[in-house]
């Protein structure tokens, strides 16, 4: 059923980076959740695996002194979902991984592996792009850290050398300290589906609970790879909350997207969610921040 050539097992992040550099052609699992159904359909077929799922030091959530989330790639969804850090900071993360597949999946699937294998319907994506995540990324010549937004080059594609391993998602503390956010994700069923397009949305208040001080907006599907859109986050930053002003964020959003045809959905129909998500999302976001729409 699996046709591979070889598995190696990485015991450190330094020894991953070696057996990567070693075996040039091989390929990174992590949970398998990708990979295995990939072997199983044949198009990996004698393939060569760095297994880095027994290196503990890629595994859990930490803040660091200067308040940063921490997450580390080899942390399932499951995990996420019921971290005490992210409950209380970020919980829309927990809540958009959640309703990756169904529970087994959750169990064994890493966020490194959904966001590095760079596809535009990762349901954990499009919130960390709106929570302006940072990738940390450890390689032979040390450490250097990628705004999501570059991370992200194409469809199917990441900023990450053969011999790279991501070893961090960070989540500044201004990025995350007074907001709250919401994801949606529209997808034909509830579960063990890919989502047809999916929004995430983060909001911060005045104190009055008046004014939109800020708003930071994602989408997933809405194009090659999982995008902001600052035509949306312009168009309602400091004005009033009102239910004028977030059906003209949604409307910006279109500005700035281009989503394609599929056997999923037209071009046109994923247009209307963008729109349709946009207000959603925002709208919940209000109601959780204590304000009045």
């Amino acid at each position: 059923m699996y046709d591979m050539k070889a598995l190696y097992e990485a015991t450190s992040v330094q020894h991953a980076i070696e057996l990567l550099k070693e075996h040039p052609e091989a390929k990174i699992i992590a949970g398998g959740s990708d990979v295995l159904i990939q072997m199983r359909e044949g198009r990996l077929a004698g393939i060569e695996l760095v297994s880095i799922y027994k290196i503990d030091e890629l595994r859990g959530i930490s803040m660091d002194d200067d308040g940063t989330l921490r997450i580390r790639p080899l942390t399932s969804f499951s995990h996420i979902t019921r971290d005490p850090l992210i409950q209380k900071h970020i919980n829309v993360l927990g809540e958009a991984v959640d309703k990756v597949g169904g529970p087994q999946i959750r169990n064994i699937g890493t966020i490194g592996g959904n966001t590095c294998n760079g596809v535009t319907s990762a349901d954990s994506a499009s919130t960390l792009h709106a929570w302006d995540a940072i990738m940390e990324i450890t390689g032979e010549n040390g450490v250097r850290r990628l705004p999501i937004r570059e991370f992200y080059v194409g469809p199917g594609r990441v900023a990450l050398a053969h011999d790279e391993l991501l070893t961090s998602i960070l989540i500044r503390k201004e990025s995350y300290e007074g907001y709250l956010g919401h994801y949606i994700k529209y997808a034909m069923r509830n579960a063990m589906d890919i989502a047809t397009t999916g929004c995430s949305v983060n909001c911060k208040l005045s104190a009055d609970k008046k004014v939109f001080e800020d708003v930071r907006i994602a989408y997933g599907v809405a194009g090659p790879v999982p995008m902001r859109t600052p035509s949306a986050e312009a168009a309602i930053r400091g004005k009033e909350v009102s239910m004028e002003n977030i059906e003209a964020f949604a409307k910006a959003a279109l500005q700035d997207v281009n989503p394609r045809t599929s056997w999923r959905a037209s071009k046109e129909f994923r247009l209307q969610l963008v729109e349709e998500l946009a207000k959603r999302a925002l709208i919940e976001c209000v109601k959780l921040s204590g304000g009045t729409i």
